[in-house]
């Protein structure tokens, strides 16, 4: 395991999830990571209607007064089917995956690919 977040402390994990998706993601690239937090959907409003479909799963951490949270997105390697296939929301999940970025929009954004629930 290459980072290995659930063995920090919440206020270290945090910090470091903070570094990985911020401050030096080019570090992390390639690296096997392993997070534990709540488990999370993204999905998309269109003209102020929720769309049923998620668009991305996420791993949610939280600091240590869970006032500040930042979501580790991951794709799992698995050909699953949401709902069925994942937690509920809400649900505390250990994830581990491989971090690497992806473009979307003229955006850079990072994600765990290859990803399963341990």
């Amino acid at each position: 395991m290459d980072v290995d977040l659930t063995v920090l402390s919440s206020t270290m994990v945090y910090s470091e999830v903070y570094n990985m998706l911020y401050n030096d993601p080019a570090h992390y690239l390639g690296k096997t990571v392993k997070a534990k937090g709540t488990f999370s959907i993204y999905q998309l409003v269109t003209d102020g209607v929720l769309q049923p479909d998620p668009v991305s799963y996420a791993c949610i951490i939280s600091d240590a007064a869970a006032c500040c949270a930042e979501g580790m997105e991951f794709v799992l390697k698995d050909d699953l089917a949401y709902p069925d296939d994942y937690p509920e929301l809400g649900a505390e999940i250990t994830v581990i995956g491989e971090f690497q970025s992806y473009e979307e929009n003229g955006m850079t954004w990072y994600h765990l690919v290859n990803a399963r629930l341990a």
